[in-house]
């Protein structure tokens, strides 16, 4: 369990480092549009809105799961993706206020966090 954990970690971190790679420069802590910015639907952002957070909770989830320990898994991952969900109704809506239809398609393409699935 804890290999298989460590792999999932793995696998999350790299998620997120191709997200934020993807964004370049337009990549923030905060929730905020740059000028000249535009949607972004080129890499992982063709398959989800969100990448960076579904990597983030790939790597939580992997830790918890490295602990082998049901209890860790939980403390660790469901705080995480509470804040996680939270985040992306924030950006989601202000990336409608600013993009407006162009962010209405994308959205109506792609899933939050899942391929096909969230």
């Amino acid at each position: 369990m804890a290999v298989c954990g460590i792999a999932v970690m793995l696998v999350g971190i790299s998620v997120r480092w191709a997200a934020v790679h993807a964004l370049g420069v337009y990549f923030s802590g905060k929730v905020s549009v740059l000028e000249g910015q535009h949607v972004v639907k080129s890499g992982l952002y063709q398959y989800v809105r969100h990448p960076a957070y579904a990597g983030s909770l790939l790597a939580y989830l992997g830790m918890g799961l490295a602990f082998a320990n049901w209890i860790s898994s939980v403390f660790i991952f469901f705080p995480v993706l509470l804040a996680a969900l939270y985040r992306i109704r924030v950006e989601e809506r202000v990336l409608r206020e600013i993009f407006g239809d162009e962010y209405d398609d994308y959205s109506r393409s792609t899933k939050r966090l899942v391929p096909r699935i969230y």
